[in-house]
């Protein structure tokens, strides 16, 4: 098992250290060239500003009281690095840095923006501001020898900073997915040591944890205002403050909020629910091979169970399951039981295999694409339709694309990428198509990923007299889509669904 708290050496301050420290949320904004007026409002900061945390911020500056005054002034805080300052320069910009398609999240940005209560920054003397911080960085799994593990030093990282900077009586809420225990066996200490450094006592500042309830997509501002929210407190001191502050995001009243009696209980409940959705995703995947070989609509099928309420969130055949979360989060329990309890003796078999399961459904549709390409896979060219993860979102990390893409160039093929929301793709280093390429040429068109652009596509004009095969990998198209392809001619198939219905 490994060490969960390590003596820290005293790291050198780095130049923005050096500087006095700020005093107002108005100073901070002088200092980024807006002349802002002192607001008397409590500042919280939000730490990460990727595809969580600058929701976040965008929420918690977008909360009012009922005569629509802003509850908080907001700072988002960001690394120093390339992708750290392009976030910044983006929501100091009344942007929201990442491509999204809710009008919503991109109003509520601009409109704090202009109201001034959102600002963003690399300069970590703003955590002296914050009467709350909101942790949102990220946690990676990664496989030595197979086996599955975490690295804190990130997060530890993140902790320590807070506990040098943020002044004594202030919150901290980790909202990132963590293995369960992280709060009390690693991020508990390492703040409890950063505060000892300052001459503070270990609970100067409160600590709390509260899962993300983040979905990318079109209705990403709703998710976060508008969902049901689980929280717990390292002491009930810090629950009770963890309660006054969500109380003032999300919309309580017709979601109330959910106290767990520990920190350890709100880690495990956000890992539970993904485990559970990444196995139930991964049983799907047998009965899409059943429906493809016996020759029926398993989306029909599934359709008509769904109308019992018991089973209205049944899952469905896909293309691949990516993101950040349900990758990777059904492997955190074994990593809290091995690493954080010394129990190497539990065993995840369900949530083991499905990540497995699941991780090589890109395959099923490849396998697919070739079997539409009579079995030849080599110097074809295959347009996919789709790169990010899911539907509406710019976000390629752990993407099903990557594993089509790599495998099928190992089979000689060449796949155009093509995705509206996608500007480029780190993983691959690959150019994205954000223009619709003519098919000319094209041998196979595979659409992986259901964007709006793809339901509105008018196959009359785009196809034009040609003739691709063309694979519905993820339920993209809809019956009348599917039906113009085939009466054009070309070949069709689709995941989930039988040869009767080609």
């Amino acid at each position: 098992m490994r060490p969960l708290s390590e003596p820290r050496v005293k790291r050198p301050l780095n130049e923005l250290e050096r500087e006095d420290p700020l005093r107002t949320f108005a100073e901070l904004g002088r200092a980024l060239g807006r002349a802002l007026k002192p607001s008397g409002r409590p500042v919280v900061c939000v730490q990460g500003l990727g595809f969580v945390g600058a929701a976040m911020a965008a929420a918690v500056a977008h909360a009012h009281d009922s005569e629509g005054r802003p509850h908080f002034d907001v700072v988002g805080v960001d690394l120093p690095t390339r992708e750290g300052r392009a976030k910044v320069d983006a929501l100091n910009n009344g942007r929201a840095p990442m491509a999204t398609n809710d009008e919503d999240l991109a109003r509520a940005i601009a409109d704090a923006h202009r109201r001034g209560n959102l600002l963003a920054t690399i300069d970590v003397r703003a955590f002296a501001l914050a009467s709350v911080t909101v942790v949102n960085v990220p946690l990676d799994v990664v496989f030595e020898e197979d086996v599955p593990t975490v690295s804190y030093d990130h997060l530890r990282e993140a902790i320590r900073t807070l506990g040098l900077h943020m002044p004594a009586g202030a919150l901290v809420i980790v909202e990132t997915t963590v293995p369960p225990g992280t709060c009390e066996r690693v991020a508990a200490p390492e703040l409890a040591q950063a505060l000892a450094e300052r001459g503070l006592p270990a609970d100067a500042v409160m600590l709390a944890h509260s899962p993300e309830r983040v979905m990318p997509g079109d209705s990403y501002l709703d998710s976060v205002v508008n969902f049901w929210r689980t929280y717990a407190g390292h002491t009930e001191e810090a629950g009770e403050a963890c309660h006054d502050f969500l109380s003032k995001v999300v919309n309580v009243e017709d979601y109330p909020l959910t106290r767990l009696q520990s920190t350890l209980a709100s880690e495990t409940s956000k890992v539970l629910e993904n485990s559970y959705r990444a196995t139930t995703i991964a049983f799907m995947e047998e009965w899409g091979r059943f429906a493809e070989a016996v020759g029926i609509d398993l989306f029909e099928v599934i359709g008509a169970i769904r109308r019992r309420p018991t089973h209205s969130n049944m899952r469905q055949p896909g293309f691949g399951v990516g993101g950040y979360c349900i990758t990777k989060d059904p492997l955190l329990a074994q990593i809290s039981a091995r690493e954080l309890f010394g129990r190497g003796d539990l065993a995840f078999p369900f949530s083991t295999q499905a990540v497995a399961v699941n991780s090589a459904m890109p395959l099923v549709s490849l396998r697919r694409a070739e079997a539409l390409l009579d079995g030849v896979l080599q110097d074809k060219t295959i347009l996919l339709m789709g790169v990010s993860y899911r539907e509406d979102v710019g976000d390629t990390r752990h993407s099903p694309a990557e594993t089509f893409v790599r495998q099928a160039h190992a089979a000689g093929a060449t796949v155009l990428c093509h995705d509206p929301l996608v500007a480029e793709w780190p993983e691959l280093d690959l150019p994205v198509l954000k223009e619709l390429p003519p098919p000319d040429g094209v041998d196979l068109v595979v659409f992986a990923v259901p964007h709006r652009d793809y339901a509105a596509l008018d196959f009359s004009a785009w196809l034009n007299g040609s003739r691709p095969a063309v694979l519905d990998a993820n339920d993209v198209l809809s019956p009348a889509q599917r039906q113009f392809i085939r009466e054009r001619g070309c070949k069709i198939g689709a995941i989930g669904r039988g040869f009767r219905e080609e």
